[in-house]
């Protein structure tokens, strides 16, 4: 088949990355789980199988890591925001005793953009630590997604546009308040440092999987699915997977909406790339611009990307919800991709799922995260 018929015929909607296999990268450090421990509220999330997906899949075994309840919060970003605060509180007091200078006097103020569960996580965090926080959300946020952030005693600024629109709004507001801290959860050239926090913070997730999934009997999963907004957690799936001692034993699959599939768009270019977003149900996951921390271990470290339907995602919804796992759309979105992946030609054996397989669904969010479903 020529060229030209081949990209008549080529899925816009899935990409099997070439990457080298043989790239390795280094490991997060050891004392974020520990840190984890100490917080009240902490347990490890579930780890729920699926027999009756593994069936529709074809494959031997599927796990869904059900990030509902994590440290009181329904979603999985209370990991990264507890971590960052905790490392931004740290190097400001370093940086004080290396000038001299007196301690900071009254509470930090963290300033954050969000669609949702990461600008709550850093309002719950920040509250329980006794600081505050300020919150810039974009359009598309649900009413019920900012109630619940101002209920943390946060206010909340809404910015007419997209989520890069609140990030840029965002940061303005960090940079005129001497007693803010930006802590946003995607970086850009010279803002890196407390996204790469937020990353390391997400190892927790992947630290407990392990554990997990060794109880189940299983050494490493065959591919893990994880969605997808401004790569920030898919990058911690990469540094996970890709420092361990065989880095190509577990293939790793993004998953986005087809409104916001900047991480599958960058992937096909070679290189990172924006993309214009739409409304879509899945409204943590409806981000442009992946970040530009996220992006190199994006390129070099999965294995694939796929961008699904808000129809899809529906549909995954029923299914996981038929096996106890109560997500909300953001969370469906991995099994949906997974779906459409793995119905592509030729993905099986490249993302190396056969018969006997075992996948991980990484369900971000449950149904109190996102109740209406926008």
């Amino acid at each position: 088949m020529s060229d030209e018929r081949q990209d008549e015929h080529r899925d816009e909607r899935w990409f099997a990355n070439a990457r080298d296999r043989a790239w390795s990268c280094p490991a997060v450090p050891a004392d974020v789980l520990a840190l984890h421990r100490t917080l009240a509220g902490y347990s490890p999330t579930r780890l729920v199988e699926l027999p009756a997906v593994a069936a529709e899949l074809g494959v031997g075994r599927v796990f869904a890591k059900d990030e509902s309840s994590r440290l009181g919060l329904p979603a999985f970003k209370a990991l990264g925001a507890s971590w960052a605060i905790h490392r931004a509180l740290e190097e400001r007091a370093l940086a004080e005793r290396a000038l001299a200078a007196p301690a900071q006097v009254g509470p930090v103020t963290f300033v954050t953009a969000t669609d949702g569960n990461h600008g709550r996580a850093v309002a719950r965090m920040a509250r329980l630590l006794g600081h505050k926080a300020r919150i810039t959300v974009p359009d598309g946020v649900h009413p019920a997604a900012i109630a619940a952030i101002e209920a943390e005693g946060a206010p909340v600024t809404h910015v007419a546009g997209s989520y890069d629109d609140a990030v840029a709004a965002a940061a303005r507001d960090a940079a005129a308040d001497p007693a803010a801290i930006l802590l946003q959860d995607t970086a850009w050239p010279g803002y890196e440092t407390v996204p790469a926090w937020i990353v390391e913070g997400y190892a927790t997730l992947f630290a407990e999987l392990d554990e997990q999934l060794a109880v189940a009997g299983i050494e490493a999963p065959s591919l893990v699915v994880v969605p997808v907004g401004v790569g920030s957690l898919a990058q911690a799936a990469v540094a996970h997977y890709r420092s361990q001692p065989n880095p190509a034993r577990t293939a790793l699959l993004s998953a986005e909406p087809v409104t916001a599939a900047c991480a599958l768009a960058s992937l096909r270019a070679g290189c990172a790339v924006s993309v214009p977003t739409q409304t879509t149900i899945m409204a943590g996951l409806n981000c442009g611009t992946p970040s530009s921390l996220a992006w190199p271990y994006l390129h070099r470290g999965l294995d694939g990307a796929a961008a699904v339907t808000d129809a899809e995602a529906a549909v995954a919804g029923t299914a996981l919800r038929a096996g106890s796992v109560d997500a909300g759309p953001c969370g469906w979105a991995g099994l949906a991709a997974a779906k459409h992946a793995l119905a592509q030609p030729g993905a099986r054996g490249h993302l190396g799922v056969g018969p006997a397989s075992t996948l991980v669904l990484v369900v971000t969010e449950g149904s109190a995260a996102n109740p209406a479903g926008g």
